[in-house]
C-alpha cells in the first residue's frame, strides 16, 4: 500500500493541540523580560505579553518561571510559580495573552547545577556531582527523596499556572537545566531508579497530568553541542519515543544549545535545526515544534515542509511583536528584523529590551527613554510655518528611524548624507565577518523609506551651504553620527584606525599578514571586528593588545562564548594590560601598564581602536529654524540609543506640529 504524501501545512493554517485550536503555526517560544518583582510578574510584564499576543502568534509560551526556591536567583526576577500568593499576578499575565486570541502556555524550569553565573543562596544540585563547564564547582547530587521533591515542585507549579489561566505547561528539559541533566548520559551517572534517564521527566509528566487533566503538557529539549555532550540529536531521537510511550505528553519543542550558546548571535544566519527536521519528524509521532534562529518566511516554510507542525521564535517577536500578523498577510518586507545582536534582550538592565525596537521600554515607560538634544529654537516666524518639511541630516540608524517615524505620521522629510551608501556606523559594523545583522537592519530602514516615498539623497553634503534650498526647512534633525579618532603612536609602522581597516582589510592584509590590534580596553566590537576581519582576510598572525584585563570583556556572555568558539584554533594571541608606546618598521613596542616593562612585538601593520567623537556640522541656523540632534552626534553610544532618539525626535516634531496656534 502506498503512503499518502504529506501535504505541507501553510504557516497561517490553524493547528489543533489537544482540545485547543491555535490560529496559526507561529509560536512565540519561551522568553522573559524580567519585569518581575519579588518573584511576581508586574503590570509591565502583562503589558509586554498583551502587546505580543496582539501581533497574531498562535501559541505564546512564557519563560523565566521557576518551580522551587533553590532554582531562583537573588534578584528574584524569575517568576516563582510554586507560590500560590502570586497567582493573581500570574493570572494577569495569562489573561493578557488569552484575551488577544493566543493560546497561553507557561514554561516551567528547575536550573539544577546551572546558576546563570549568579551567586545563589542555595547549593546547586543535579543528578550527580558532574561539574558544568559553565560553573566553577560541581553540584551536590540529589537524593532519591529530593528528586521526588522536584517532581512535587513541578506538580504544584503546574497546578498554580493552570489555575491562574494558562492553557497548559511546557517542561524545560533543555539547555542543560535540571531535567536535561537527568536526560544526559554524560551527567546522569546514577545507579538508582533515576539512573534511567527518562525516569524523572516521566514522573513529572505523570504528576502534572493528575492536576491538569488533558490540557497540553509540552516538553522542550535541546540538542547539546559536542560529541561527548551526552544529549546529542541521536540521544533525543532515542529518548523521546521512549518517554512518550511511558508518559504521553502533548507536544515536543526541539531547539539547540546550552547556556551561552542557545541564544545564537549574528554569526548564526540559518536555523541550526533546519536540516534535522525530517529526522526528528520520523522519530516522534507527537506534534513537533522546532525553534531557534527562524527569522524568514522561507526558513519557516521549509521547516513546515520538512515535517514540523509549528515553528517557534523569541527575539523576532521582541524586535517586532507584529511579526506573525505581517508574515501571514504576506508583508514580510515590513517586519522590523531581529539582528541577533544579543545586547538589550540579554542584559536585563533592569528588564529585557531590544536594540532595534524603541517601543520596548522599561517598567513605567511606554517606550525606551530617549531625549533628543534641542540645539536651537526658532527666533521668529519669517520662514515656513511650523509643520512644514523636515531635513534629516544623516542616513544612519538614527536619521533613518527619524525619517520613518515622520513619514508614518504624515510629515514630509528628506534625508541627506555625504556617504554614498546608507547605514552609517551600522553599515560599517556589518563589514566585519559574522556581523550581517546590522546590514539587515539598514536594508529594512532603507526599504521602508523607499516604500513610504521618502527622499534619501546620498552623496549630498549635510553642510547647509551645500544643500539646495535648506531655508525651505524650518525643522532640522542632525543625525550625522560619529567618527573614530586616530590614536597617536609615534614611529614608522603603517597604522590604521579600526574603521579604516574594516573597509580596507582585504587589500591591507595580503601585504601585511602579521597584524597587531591595539584596543581601547573596553572590550567592545571595534577591536574584535578588526581581529576577525584580519583573520578572514588571511592574516598569518594577529595579536590583540589591550590595557584592559582581558579579551571581549564588554560583550554579553552569549556573544563572548560564541566568539571564543569561533576563534578556537585561530592564530590569535592576546596581550592584556599592555599598550603600544611606539612603532618601528618591523613592529611595535609594548609597555605593561603595571610594571612598565617594555618588550618588542613583530607586526606588519598596527590597527588602533580610537575614541569615537561626535560629528556635528558647525553652522548657524536661520531665525525660523529649529535644530535637534540625535544619536552619536550627541554622544557616541549604542544603536539602541540612536534608534530611540531618532524615533523620539520625530514624535516630538509631530506633536509640536499638531498643536493649535
Amino acid at each position: 500500500m502506498t503512503a499518502t504524501p504529506r501535504t505541507p501545512p501553510d504557516l497561517a493554517a490553524p493547528f489543533t493541540l489537544g482540545d485547543l485550536t491555535l490560529r496559526n503555526r507561529l509560536v512565540a517560544t519561551a522568553h522573559a523580560t524580567a519585569a518581575v518583582s519579588d518573584g511576581a510578574p508586574t503590570e509591565a510584564d502583562a503589558t509586554y505579553w498583551r502587546r505580543l499576543a496582539q501581533g497574531g502568534a498562535g501559541l505564546v509560551i512564557t519563560g523565566g518561571t521557576a518551580v522551587a526556591p533553590e532554582s531562583t536567583l537573588p534578584q528574584r526576577y524569575l517568576t516563582e510559580a510554586w507560590r500560590p500568593e502570586i497567582k493573581d499576578a500570574v493570572r494577569r499575565r495569562a489573561e493578557a495573552i488569552t484575551d488577544e486570541g493566543a493560546v497561553a502556555v507557561a514554561q516551567l524550569v528547575h536550573l539544577g547545577r546551572e546558576t546563570l553565573g549568579a551567586g545563589t543562596y542555595y547549593a546547586p544540585v543535579s543528578a550527580a556531582a558532574v561539574r558544568s563547564p559553565r560553573e566553577a564547582a560541581p553540584p551536590r547530587p540529589l537524593s532519591a527523596e529530593e528528586v521526588r521533591g522536584v517532581v512535587e515542585a513541578f506538580r504544584v507549579s503546574a497546578a498554580n499556572s493552570v489555575q491562574a489561566g494558562f492553557h497548559g505547561v511546557e517542561l524545560h528539559a533543555g539547555h542543560g537545566y535540571l531535567l536535561a541533566q537527568f536526560l544526559s548520559r554524560a551527567n546522569n551517572t546514577r545507579d538508582d531508579e533515576y539512573g534511567d534517564r527518562i525516569a524523572l521527566l516521566a514522573q513529572v509528566i505523570d504528576a502534572i497530568r493528575t492536576e491538569i487533566g488533558e490540557l497540553p503538557i509540552g516538553v522542550r529539549v535541546s540538542v547539546e553541542p559536542g560529541e561527548d555532550s551526552g544529549l546529542g540529536l541521536g540521544d533525543l531521537t532515542e529518548l523521546l519515543p521512549r518517554l512518550c510511550a511511558a508518559s504521553p505528553f502533548g507536544y515536543v519543542n526541539v531547539t539547540t544549545g546550552v547556556r551561552n550558546t542557545y541564544v545564537p548571535g549574528m554569526a548564526t544566519t540559518r536555523p541550526p535545526l533546519l536540516e534535522s527536521v525530517a529526522r526528528l519528524r520520523s522519530a516522534v509521532a507527537l506534534p513537533l515544534l522546532v525553534s531557534q534562529g527562524f527569522r524568514s518566511v522561507a526558513d519557516i516554510e521549509r521547516a513546515l515542509d520538512s515535517g514540523a507542525d509549528l515553528v517557534g521564535m523569541a527575539r523576532p517577536f521582541m524586535a517586532d511583536p507584529d511579526f506573525a500578523r505581517k508574515v501571514i498577510a504576506g508583508d514580510e518586507r515590513s517586519v522590523r528584523p531581529c539582528t541577533g545582536c544579543n545586547e538589550g534582550c540579554r542584559t536585563f538592565e533592569p528588564t529585557g529590551s531590544c536594540s532595534v525596537n524603541p517601543e520596548l521600554g522599561p517598567p513605567g515607560a511606554a517606550t525606551r527613554p530617549a531625549v533628543p538634544l534641542l540645539l536651537t529654537r526658532p527666533g521668529g516666524r519669517s520662514g515656513p510655518a511650523a509643520g512644514g518639511p523636515v531635513a534629516v541630516l544623516g542616513a544612519g540608524p538614527a536619521g533613518m528611524e527619524c525619517a520613518l517615524a515622520l513619514a508614518r505620521s504624515g510629515a514630509e522629510a528628506t534625508v541627506f548624507d555625504t556617504a554614498r551608501q546608507a547605514g552609517g556606523q551600522a553599515r560599517l559594523a556589518s563589514l566585519a565577518p559574522h556581523r550581517p545583522g546590522w546590514q539587515k537592519f539598514v536594508d529594512y530602514q532603507r526599504e521602508q523609506l523607499s516604500d513610504l516615498g521618502v527622499r534619501v539623497l546620498l552623496g549630498a553634503s549635510p553642510e547647509p551651504d551645500d544643500l539646495d534650498d535648506l531655508a525651505a526647512y524650518d525643522r532640522i534633525v542632525l543625525a550625522t553620527g560619529a567618527e573614530e579618532a586616530s590614536v597617536s603612536v609615534p614611529g614608522e609602522l603603517r597604522t590604521l584606525t579600526s574603521s579604516l581597516f574594516l573597509s580596507r582589510c582585504t587589500d591591507v592584509v595580503p601585504d601585511a599578514p602579521v597584524v597587531a590590534v591595539l584596543d581601547d580596553g573596553f572590550g567592545w566590537w571595534q577591536g574584535i571586528s578588526a581581529v576577525e576581519s584580519a583573520l578572514a582576510a588571511g592574516a598569518r598572525e594577529v595579536t590583540f593588545i589591550t590595557p584592559g584585563t582581558g579579551f571581549a570583556t564588554g560583550l554579553s556572555p552569549e556573544n563572548r562564548t560564541q566568539l571564543m568558539n569561533r576563534l578556537t584554533g585561530a592564530p590569535l594571541r592576546v596581550v592584556a594590560m599592555s599598550t603600544v608606546t611606539s612603532t618601528t618598521t618591523d613592529g611595535v613596542r609594548l609597555r605593561h601598564v603595571l610594571d612598565g616593562q617594555e618588550t618588542p612585538l613583530a607586526a606588519d601593520v598596527l590597527v588602533t581602536v580610537g575614541e569615537r567623537r561626535p560629528r556635528r556640522p558647525d553652522f548657524s541656523p536661520a531665525a525660523h529654524q529649529t535644530v535637534r540632534a540625535v544619536g552619536d552626534c550627541v554622544v557616541p553610544r549604542r544603536i539602541a540609543d540612536a534608534v530611540a532618539e531618532g524615533r523620539a525626535a520625530a514624535e516630538s516634531l509631530a506633536a509640536r506640529a499638531a498643536r493649535p496656534l
